[in-house]
């Protein structure tokens, strides 16, 4: 994903939120059949306060140079949310990074002994692609890491490509349609990463499902909530999470399986980091 992708990715984006709005709820009249939903591309430069041909070059990305007072009274026509606001900058305006590979992520010594004495809580890292950097026991329990091989510790491909991952999630739909909209959301910010482009473009010939859910341009922050999770052993584990960021490494988040104390979810968790104690043990 390069300069090319976001110049393609800001038109595509604003078609469709502008397809989400009718005349009507912002208070234009409405004459006759429409071609196409939503607002079309004068009215959103009129409700905006620019010139068409301004807004034009927006969608088709040549407003490289735009303004914040202009993004922002787009987002305001557009009823953008916070974090759809803030992916119109930044794909809007690409920041441009030295044409040298990123180097292979690292996860610190220290965030490793944080996930490590989180003995009753899941934990693990994620890198800017979804992929699993480094996990507690626990979260090996649960998830089963250590025996994926490398290339699979990735979410969007786990989710979309393993066979079991529409037993494992209950609400895989949701699960599939948040994984998208917050890897889209990462797309944004990192354009230049080959590895990004990379997985999309797997994911986009392998996967019906995920193509379907990428042309929705749907972009979310998945700071915290609650998944779902049938595991093999411990049955349905129902995990709310939150993310932390990890300041000295901004690519890297840590997520925390939090269950309420006393919880069933809690008390299968028990026995699960038991039995994988007792596996591990006899293993050695």
């Amino acid at each position: 994903m390069d300069g090319d992708w976001t110049e393609a990715e800001v038109g595509d984006f604003l078609r469709s939120r502008r397809a989400r709005i009718r005349p009507e709820e912002v208070g234009l009249p409405v004459y006759g059949r429409r071609r196409v939903p939503g607002l079309r591309r004068e009215e959103v430069a009129q409700l905006a306060g620019v010139s068409v041909d301004y807004y034009v070059r927006l969608e088709q990305g040549r407003g490289t140079n735009v303004s914040d007072a202009v993004l922002d009274a787009v987002a305001r026509v557009l009823r953008l949310d916070e974090t759809e606001h803030a992916y119109l900058r930044t794909v809007a305006r690409p920041r441009r990074q030295p044409g040298r590979p990123a180097p292979a992520p690292r996860v610190r010594p220290g965030v490793q002994l944080i996930l490590d004495g989180l003995e009753r809580n899941p934990a693990l890292v994620l890198g800017r692609r979804m992929e699993v950097l480094a996990w507690n026991a626990l979260g090996d329990a649960v998830n089963g890491f250590s025996r994926m091989a490398p290339a699979e510790r990735y979410m969007p491909r786990h989710v979309f490509l393993a066979p079991d991952a529409r037993d494992l999630y209950p609400e895989w739909a949701a699960v599939a349609a948040q994984t998208v909209a917050h890897l889209r959301l990462n797309a944004g910010r990192y354009a230049d990463d080959p590895g990004l482009c990379a997985l999309v473009g797997e994911l986009s010939v392998k996967s019906e499902d995920f193509r379907r859910l990428w042309a929705d341009h749907e972009v979310r922050e998945c700071a915290y909530g609650v998944k779902k999770i049938r595991h093999p052993v411990a049955g349905l584990l129902t995990l709310p999470y939150e993310t932390l960021a990890v300041p000295a490494d901004p690519d890297q988040t840590i997520v925390v399986y939090t269950p309420e104390p006393g919880s069933e979810t809690a008390e299968r968790l028990a026995l699960l980091g038991s039995w994988k104690a007792t596996a591990t043990a006899t293993a050695d």
